[in-house]
């Protein structure tokens, strides 16, 4: 799978265009352009989609089909048995164990005194 940031750059560089002058199509700065392709980078798919466009091309965009496997169907069946409360007890459970996580990495950071 291709990053945004090379999606970008590969359109731009094969439509002959500089950073600067996919800007000016895209009615934004040179400096936003350069972010767009920077690794890491992490656009809403429109800004992506827009991007592209400035090109002369189209962004096709695939995803994963779930039907195929993708999801176990016996997670879901299961799930479905519980009863409201024991899915409410199990949510709790869940969000308090990410929360718990969340802290000790922050923590670990040093965000947290």
């Amino acid at each position: 799978m291709k990053s945004a940031a090379s999606i970008v750059r590969e359109a731009r560089t094969a439509a002959g265009l500089t950073q600067a002058e996919l800007a000016r199509r895209m009615g934004t700065t040179q400096s936003a352009v350069a972010r767009l392709e920077a690794k890491g980078a992490n656009p809403r798919l429109k800004t992506l989609e827009a991007a592209v466009r400035a090109t002369g091309r189209s962004l096709e965009v695939d995803t994963p089909d779930h039907a195929a496997g993708n999801i176990d169907p016996t997670l879901n069946e299961a799930q479905l048995r519980r009863t409201p409360a024991e899915r409410l007890r199990g949510f709790e459970s869940f969000y308090a164990g990410t929360r718990t996580m969340a802290l000790a990495a922050r923590k670990s950071r040093g965000h947290l005194a």
